[in-house]
C-alpha cells in the first residue's frame, strides 16, 4: 500500500478516509489486533556503530544513551529514542477498550497502524449522541493513540463526529477534561488514564451544550469573513499567506452552501456552521498526498491544530 496507513480495520460504515478491513460488529480484541495489523510487539536493542577513525578499537561500539525500536514480526526499524523512552505496545492500545466494550457499552469502530508501526490508534463509539435543530446529529467517540518515534505522547481524547458530513472535532473543555496525555517518560497506566479522563456523560453534555450555543449564534457576513481570516492568518501577522488563499475560498464556499449539512438550520448562517466549514475542509478538502496523510493530520497534526483554533475562535463569539 502506498499509504501512511500500513493497516487498519473498521466495523460498521466505511470510514470517511475509505481505507481498512471490514469487521463484523463487536469482534474480540484478538481479532481486532490481527485485522488492524496490530498483532506485533515493539522490541528494543542498543544502538551500535562501527568506528572508522585511525587507532579506534575494532568491532561494534555501543551508544549507551540511545536505543533502537523495531517490530517483532519483521525486525523493521521504527525509530531511535532515548534509553529512558517507555514503549506503549499495540496490544495495550486495544486492551484499553476491553472493559469499556464488555461492560460500559463502548464499541470499537476503527483501529490501525500509521507509518509502518510508528503510530498506533483505536477509536470507539461511546454510545453518546445528541441532536441540534434540524436533526443535526453528533456522536461521541473515544480515541486512544500513541507513537514510538517521539511525535506523539500517548493520548486519550474524546472526539465528536457530525453524522451528516463525518467531520471530526476534539472535545476540549475549559477545565482540561476530555483529553489525557501520558509522556513516554512515564509508564502508561490504562486505569489511571480512564479515571483521570472521567469517562462519564459530563464531558459529552458540556460539549453538546457548547455546540447548541454555537448553533443559535447568528453570524453576519463580515463576522464570517473575519472568523476565517483569524483562523487562517499566520501568527500575529494580520495577512493571509498566499498558500492559504485557496483554503479561505474553500471554507467560505463550504460555509455558504457547498458543505454537507451547510443548509441545516443548525449550521446555516451560524457560528456552528463556521466551525463545521473548517472541520469539513480539514477532514475532506484540504490538499494531501493521500487520504491517510489527511487522517494523520486531521487527528494528530496541523489539521487538528487548525480545527482546535477554529473551535477556540467560534467559542469566543459566544463568550
Amino acid at each position: 500500500m502506498s499509504h501512511e496507513i500500513s493497516s487498519m480495520a473498521f466495523a460498521g460504515a466505511v470510514p470517511w478516509h475509505g481505507l481498512g478491513n471490514l469487521l463484523a460488529p463487536r469482534q474480540p480484541i484478538d481479532v481486532w489486533a490481527e485485522q488492524a495489523g496490530m498483532a506485533f510487539r515493539i522490541l528494543e536493542a542498543p544502538v551500535r556503530y562501527s568506528a572508522k577513525s585511525p587507532g579506534a578499537p575494532t568491532g561494534m561500539m555501543v551508544f549507551p544513551s540511545q536505543k533502537v525500536l523495531y517490530r517483532s514480526d519483521s525486525s523493521a526499524p521504527l525509530s531511535v529514542v532515548s534509553d529512558r523512552f517507555l514503549v506503549v505496545q499495540p496490544q495495550e492500545i486495544l486492551e484499553f477498550y476491553r472493559d469499556l466494550t464488555e461492560v460500559s457499552g463502548f464499541e470499537l469502530e476503527t483501529a490501525g497502524v500509521l507509518r509502518e508501526g510508528r503510530k498506533l490508534w483505536a477509536l470507539a463509539k461511546t454510545g453518546q449522541s445528541g441532536s441540534l435543530k434540524g436533526n443535526d446529529t453528533m456522536r461521541g467517540y473515544l480515541l486512544l493513540a500513541t507513537a514510538c518515534d517521539g511525535t506523539l505522547a500517548t493520548t486519550a481524547q474524546f472526539t465528536s463526529i457530525r453524522v451528516v458530513c463525518a467531520n471530526t472535532l476534539a472535545i476540549a473543555l475549559n477545565d482540561g477534561a476530555g483529553r489525557v496525555r501520558v509522556p513516554h517518560s512515564v509508564k502508561f497506566d490504562a486505569q489511571a488514564v480512564k479515571k483521570q479522563l472521567g469517562i462519564s456523560v459530563s464531558s459529552w453534555d458540556s460539549f453538546m451544550y457548547r455546540m447548541k450555543t454555537l448553533s443559535e449564534r447568528k453570524v453576519k457576513q463580515n463576522e464570517a469573513t473575519n472568523f476565517f481570516l483569524q483562523v487562517f492568518k499566520d501568527g500575529i501577522d494580520s495577512t493571509v499567506q498566499p498558500g492559504q488563499e485557496r483554503a479561505l475560498k474553500a471554507v467560505q464556499a463550504l460555509y455558504e452552501g457547498t458543505g454537507k449539512g451547510a443548509d441545516l438550520s443548525s449550521a446555516s448562517g451560524t457560528a456552528f456552521g463556521l466551525l463545521n466549514a473548517v472541520t469539513e475542509y480539514v477532514d475532506h478538502e484540504r490538499r494531501s498526498r493521500s487520504e491517510d496523510y489527511r487522517l494523520d493530520s486531521a487527528w494528530f497534526g496541523q489539521g487538528a491544530a487548525l480545527k482546535a483554533k477554529a473551535f477556540e475562535n467560534a467559542l469566543a463569539m459566544v463568550s
